[in-house]
Parts: C-alpha cells; sequence; structure tokens
C-alpha cells in the first residue's frame, strides 16, 4: 500500500488544486494542471516497472542466464531514471521490488551498509548501487 502513498497524494493535490482553479473560471489551465500531476503520479507508481519478482527467484532466474537483477522501490527517483534510460532493455533484466520483498530489502541492506539503498543492480554476482545507466544498458546487451 506504501507503494501507492505518493501517486494518491499527486493525484488528490492535482485534483485539489484544478477544482480551485476551475471556481476561478480557469477551466483549460485546471485540466492542464491536472495532467501533470496525474503524469507525475502515474512516473512514481509502480506501473511504469516491469513486474517485480522474489529475490530468491531473480537470483535463481540471474545465476540461469545472465541477467542483472535490479532491486528498486516505487517512488525512488533514481530508480525512474534508471527505468526510464533503459527503455524496453528493463524487461531483460529481474526487477525486485524491495518494499514488498522482505528477501530484496535485506540483500539490499547486506551490500549497502545497513542502507536501504536503490537502485542497487547485480551483476554476476557483483553489486553496484546507483550504477550509471548507460552501463546497465551494457550489462543488458550482453547477457543472455
Amino acid at each position: 500500500m506504501r507503494a501507492w502513498t505518493l501517486p494518491m497524494l499527486l493525484v488528490l493535490c492535482g485534483s485539489a488544486t484544478a477544482t480551485g482553479l476551475i471556481f476561478r473560471g480557469s477551466v483549460g489551465a485546471a485540466a492542464a494542471l491536472l495532467l501533470v500531476f496525474v503524469l507525475l503520479a502515474g512516473a512514481h507508481s509502480p506501473l511504469v516497472f516491469p513486474r517485480s519478482i522474489g529475490a530468491l527467484e531473480a537470483q535463481r532466474r540471474s545465476a540461469a542466464d545472465g541477467r542483472p537483477v535490479v532491486y528498486w522501490r516505487p517512488g525512488c527517483a533514481y530508480c525512474i531514471r534508471l527505468r526510464t534510460r533503459l527503455g524496453r532493455r528493463a524487461r531483460r533484466a529481474h526487477w525486485v521490488d524491495i518494499w514488498r520483498d522482505p528477501e530484496g530489502a535485506a540483500a539490499v541492506r547486506a551490500v549497502n551498509d545497513g542502507n536501504e539503498t536503490v537502485p542497487t543492480v547485480v551483476v554476476a554476482g557483483q553489486p553496484h548501487t546507483n550504477p550509471d545507466p548507460g552501463w546497465v544498458r551494457e550489462q543488458l546487451s550482453g547477457a543472455v
């Protein structure tokens, strides 16, 4: 549920502000503002990420196919940046939402001095915290 807190707040704030603009007679500005808030809510929601799997399943699959495991959480600006820069290639990685998977959160804390710093990308068993998206794209190109 906490994954949807920020998107819901954005939609509510946008709706309240747009309502105020409508009462002032600025229907066009209200529509534009509401659209911006809805787009921001969508960008900060789990919807823009590939389907998450559990950490243990992601590790098993990565060992079999050599694809990176990306640990992320909704609302993380760095995760959104990584996801956006990967484009269609993002689906080639194994994504683990650390807010939904306790084992994933534990794996991230284990390699980040007890912090849940994301995105953490594991390639060939080596963790990389907040790596450059271009580098991750290269890793996805080389994976099976």
